[in-house]
């Protein structure tokens, strides 16, 4: 068999004993993707301000991340990603969430329906 066949079957097993929790977990570590911030806006041709009010961010924070002074993490990150993939579908879900009602409020204890 081939180097790359052995590295392979190697890291099969790894990941078949990690997933039976046979493997000590602070041996591995999960490689985040990276996100190009700044690459997401000019793709979509938008400003900062545009970007930062449209997809409901605060302008410093999408300044920061655009200079690297800090990483958009867990679900900004996923948040950034989805907006990458599929704008037009962000925009739609935001459009629609606007457009609901807000959700009412009981006294406590009391269920929504008696109210």
């Amino acid at each position: 068999m081939t180097v790359m066949g052995e590295k392979l079957l190697q890291s099969i097993r790894e990941a078949v004993a990690y997933a039976k929790g046979e493997a000590q977990p602070e041996n591995y570590r999960v490689h985040a993707v990276s996100v190009d911030v700044r690459g997401i806006r000019k793709k979509l041709k938008m400003t900062q301000k545009l970007f930062a009010q449209e997809f409901g961010f605060s302008l410093d924070t999408l300044r920061h991340w655009e200079q690297k002074r800090r990483t958009p993490e867990g679900p900004a990150r996923a948040y950034l990603l989805v907006i990458s993939q599929n704008p037009d579908a962000v925009r739609t879900a935001l459009r629609s969430a606007s457009q609901m009602p807000p959700p009412t409020t009981s006294p406590k204890g009391a269920s929504a329906a008696s109210a």
